[in-house]
Formats: structure tokens, C-alpha cells, sequence
């Protein structure tokens, strides 16, 4: 899951983005609201963590422009601003949750895997297509109720698929899943992941969509 994070301090930044990195985000840190609004306005994120008190726009003036320009992704605002008012307008405003610092790393990665999940219409903690179930605070996958085992950009892949079931995803879309800045990207790696997943969980549950993508369908077509 690929998350923009947006933090001007610099110890809370770092710590945040490298607790959240090992518990399975992909993480973007932008430091300030003028960087926090252009990523947001271009970039199809999962969904976004954003500080209220960042310099040169203020986190509340973001989030009321990004909405105001139709982006819907899920924004989770994490600030020290506790009382009851600025509580009332970030909601108002359209944070989807708001969480006063400082917050249990575990605590905000639950948060941010609930607002994902009711993004993609998964109202479960575990995803479940065809048979095979997911679950992403244990990272772990069972097909037929057997235990199978997926390196992280596999696990990472296939909960793409997975909240995505009976949508055609491209390429570029899955990259973006899989991918944060500065990490190197090989031409085939999504290739040779879904050659994975079809090799470990079956030929038939990952399908190519010539010239387009990539499509991991609910049910399987009747014969």
C-alpha cells in the first residue's frame, strides 16, 4: 500500500516513515503543504497522513483544496492541534479520521488499513477472492485454507489485486502499488511477480488483459 506521508519534523518524519515501511507501506515523506498538494492532486495514492502545522500552506488549506479539486483518497490527519473545534473542521473539511500526536505506530497502521479497505469497498479486516484470503495485519495469505507463502512484493502485489478484484490495474498502476521514491524499479519486475503469484496460487487467478493490464476476477468464469 503506497501512502503519501506529510511531516515537517524532520525526527517524527523519519521515524514514521521507516516504522511504517516495516510494517508493509510504501512510503512518500513530503515536508511541507505546498509539496503535501501537488503529490496529492498527481499522484494515486492509497491514501495519506498529513500534519496540520506544515510550512508554506497549512495542512487544514491542503486538505480543503485537494477536496475541493475532487481528489478522494483517504487522509488521515495526525497533528498536535487536540482541541474539539479543530477537530470539528479537519472532519468537516474532509479528513476521513484525525489523530492527535503522539499515536502508537501499530495504532496508525491499523487506522490506515481500515481506511483503505472501506475505500476499496472492504468493510472485512481480511480480503477474500475466490479462495483465497489475506490478511494484511498479519501479512500473511491462505488459499483452501493452506498457508502460502509470498515475499513482501508478492504480498504487496496481490493485496493490489485483491482490493482492486474485477478491475483491470496497468503496469504503471501496479508499480505504483509496489514502489516508493527512490527505490529501482527493473522493467520486468511486475512480470516476473505475477509469474509468481500465478505459479504459487494457480494460473487462472491473476488474468492478462492484452495491451492493457492485468485483472484478478471475483469468481471465476463459469466453462
Amino acid at each position: 500500500m503506497h501512502i503519501l506521508l506529510a511531516e515537517d519534523d524532520p525526527l517524527l518524519g523519519d521515524g514514521l516513515r521507516a516504522g511504517l515501511r516495516q510494517l508493509g507501506f510504501q512510503v512518500d515523506w513530503v515536508r511541507n503543504g505546498e509539496a503535501a498538494e501537488r503529490e496529492l492532486r498527481a499522484q494515486p495514492y492509497a491514501a495519506a497522513v498529513l500534519d496540520l502545522g506544515l510550512p508554506l500552506k497549512d495542512g487544514m488549506e491542503v486538505l480543503a483544496a485537494v477536496r475541493r479539486a475532487g481528489v478522494t483518497l483517504p487522509v488521515l490527519v495526525l497533528t498536535a492541534r487536540d482541541a474539539v473545534p479543530d477537530r470539528i473542521r479537519g472532519l468537516d473539511v474532509g479528513a476521513d479520521d484525525y489523530v492527535v500526536k503522539p499515536v502508537d505506530l501499530h495504532e496508525l497502521a491499523a487506522r490506515l488499513r481500515a481506511l483503505i479497505r472501506r475505500a476499496h469497498g472492504q468493510p472485512q479486516e481480511c480480503l477474500t477472492v475466490q479462495d483465497v484470503v489475506l490478511d494484511p495485519a498479519a501479512r500473511s495469505v491462505r488459499q483452501a485454507g493452506e498457508s502460502v507463502m509470498l515475499s513482501t512484493r508478492e504480498f504487496d502485489l496481490l493485496h493490489a489485486f485483491m482490493l482492486n478484484a474485477d478491475r483491470v490495474l496497468s503496469r504503471e498502476q501496479l508499480e505504483q502499488h509496489l514502489y516508493s521514491w527512490g527505490q529501482e524499479v527493473e522493467s520486468n519486475a511486475v512480470e516476473v511477480h505475477i509469474h509468481n503469484l500465478r505459479r504459487k496460487l494457480g494460473a487462472a487467478l491473476i488474468q492478462t488483459v492484452r495491451g492493457v493490464g492485468y485483472i484478478l476476477l471475483r469468481d471465476l468464469p463459469k466453462s
